[in-house]
């Protein structure tokens, strides 16, 4: 069978192998590699990539492990992959914000792929309330994370196609890998940007594009890794605040971006103090909330967010933009 080495192939493979190698310690590689409809030297790249595969820290007992013996193949450690993936309703909801955000950028390399992975979310959390959701997903945050760990293993740099929420903007960095990383539930890739000619971390949810180059990784000798021990969002004065009312249909952005208050009120709905460094971001994060968020505080702000409602209307009635 032709083309089981790309990407997409290779993920929904990966993802399979350690379940179905658990039900079958020993199995020749020769029956595994005819099961999964591939050659038996790319089932072994498989197995080799799996082992550098596993739990935040990568270190010994957190990867998978793999025994070979002869032609046969199992499983001593899964690293808990025999599991779906569980969810809390709160990190569920972050990751339908950044699938929904991904759905709509230009660009995306299968954005029927990001649907369909929505609506299983969306589903998973009807069903579960407030409880854990289990969701078996290929998106491609996943994609992205198997590239990645494969350049990181060869010492190649990478060329990605990036999403910048803030600026709300894409564009094309060449980069130099030198870990991957889990901060508050989500993955970053922590690089060297030639582009910036800095450090830079970047939201694995929102590479859109990436490519490992035929040139090797050389990050600066001195260049620092980030200090993510208290988190990534660190208030600087460059940082004002406002303050959201939110409808419960936009409760989920006081868990999603960073909020230093947050007041229940009646009928569902909360006032929280939300810190942003860019007006123009914080006008498109509500107008694109539907009127299920108000500005309360500064006037200002408020005052922009009108002013663009405004506008849109009149260019939906055939009248000038504003």
């Amino acid at each position: 069978m032709s083309g089981t080495g790309g990407v997409a192939d290779r993920l929904p493979r990966l993802l399979s192998l350690v379940p179905y190698l658990l039900a079958r310690p020993g199995i020749p590689i020769a029956e595994a590699a005819a099961d999964f409809g591939t050659t038996e030297r790319q089932l072994r790249r498989d197995l080799e990539l799996l082992w550098m595969c596993g739990l935040p820290g990568y270190g010994p007992g957190d990867l998978v492990d793999i025994s070979f013996a002869g032609d046969t193949v199992s499983v001593i450690e899964d690293a808990g992959m025999r599991r779906p993936l569980r969810l809390t309703t709160a990190e569920a909801t972050a990751l339908l914000v950044a699938l929904r955000t991904l759905a709509d950028v230009p660009g995306v390399v299968d954005t029927a792929a990001v649907r369909r992975a929505t609506v299983k979310i969306e589903r998973a959390v009807g069903d579960a309330g407030s409880s854990a959701v289990a969701v078996d997903l290929t998106v491609e945050e996943e994609v992205a994370t198997v590239v990645v760990r494969e350049a990181l293993a060869a010492g190649r740099a990478m060329r990605i196609r990036y999403y910048t929420a803030g600026r709300d903007a894409v564009s094309q960095r060449t980069i130099d890998p030198m870990r991957l990383l889990i901060v508050e539930g989500r993955g970053y890739l922590e690089a060297w940007c030639r582009k910036a000619e800095g450090v830079r971390l970047f939201r694995l949810d929102r590479v859109e594009d990436v490519e490992v180059l035929d040139e090797p990784s050389a990050p600066p000798s001195d260049a620092e890794p980030t200090d993510v021990s208290a988190g990534l969002f660190r208030p600087t004065p460059e940082h004002r605040s406002a303050v959201l009312l939110l409808e419960h249909d936009a409760l989920w952005v006081a868990e999603y971006y960073p909020v230093d208050e947050v007041v229940e009120l009646e009928g569902d709905r909360a006032r929280v103090l939300l810190r942003y460094s860019d007006p123009a971001w914080l006008v498109r994060m509500v107008l694109g909330l539907g009127g299920k968020a108000r500005v309360l505080e500064p006037p200002e702000l408020a005052d922009a967010v009108a002013h663009r409602a405004r506008a849109a209307l009149a260019v939906g009635d055939g009248g000038p933009a504003s």
